[in-house]
């Protein structure tokens, strides 16, 4: 009989005057049956000591999951690069980013998209030599969902080991190009580039500290099929795990 697991995702809001509901935090794991109450407790614990605020609504969501539906693929290689500026890291990310086939124009758009929004709460979809945003779900965005390790990453730290899961579910689709991303959280100024051929990179620093700007671009080819597109972020389970 095969071993049942379990999706279990968590999000967090605070209600703000000037932005309604100000996304505060997300988690997302998969576990057994018996994994269930632990993995709910560490997502609240996240959810309730945030440096973005102090959450007024905090979702958990657990949704069984049918066992023949999860894919399995390896993490993206780690490499590091640190620079001594913020305009220099950003110049790093786009030399990165153009060699992989993202026009100037969508990396402007890019840009200033993450530079400018403080309540992205999922991703959005850029076109990588357009630059035309092809989702429809203006802050909310696309949320990668439905994602976790196999096992335990002991030589990571959980940022990390989040980020570098979802980045490699992102990459495995073959309508990605590229990803870029920096955190909306004030106190983390490391973003990163990726995609299949380049790898996670971390670029430190990518943000000012104290900004609250942030989130996640993904260009996708001219040949995406967006519906089927944004049904695998979303819906398709996927565990990560080491050859």
């Amino acid at each position: 009989m095969l071993k049942a697991y379990y999706s279990i995702r968590m999000r967090a809001a605070e209600s703000s005057p000037e932005l309604g509901e100000k996304h505060v935090s997300g988690g997302e794991r998969i576990g057994s049956k018996s994994q269930i109450e632990t993995i709910v407790t560490q997502l609240l614990n996240k959810a309730s000591n945030h440096p973005r605020g102090d959450a007024d609504f905090i979702q958990i969501t657990v949704e069984k999951i049918a066992c023949d539906r999860i894919l399995y693929m390896p993490p993206l290689e780690i490499t590091t690069v640190e620079t001594v500026s913020i305009e220099d890291g950003r110049s790093e990310a786009r030399k990165i980013l153009t060699s992989v086939g993202v026009s100037k124009h969508a990396l402007d758009v890019a840009f200033y998209l993450l530079g400018s929004n403080q309540n992205l709460r999922g991703a959005i979809i850029l076109n990588s030599k357009t630059g035309l945003r092809l989702d429809d779900r203006g802050q909310k965005g696309v949320r990668v969902s439905r994602i976790d390790w196999q096992d335990a990453e002991g030589n990571l730290n959980e940022r990390v080991r989040e980020a570098l899961a979802l980045a490699s579910k992102v990459a495995n689709s073959q309508f990605t190009i590229a990803e870029l991303c920096w955190s909306d959280d004030p106190d983390y100024v490391t973003g990163y580039v990726s995609n299949h051929d380049i790898g996670y990179v971390r670029i430190i620093p990518l943000k000012m500290e104290g900004c609250e700007s942030g989130g996640r671009i993904f260009f996708v080819s001219d040949e995406v099929v967006l519906e089927s597109y944004i049904n695998y972020l979303e819906r398709v389970p996927v565990l990560i795990r080491r050859d």
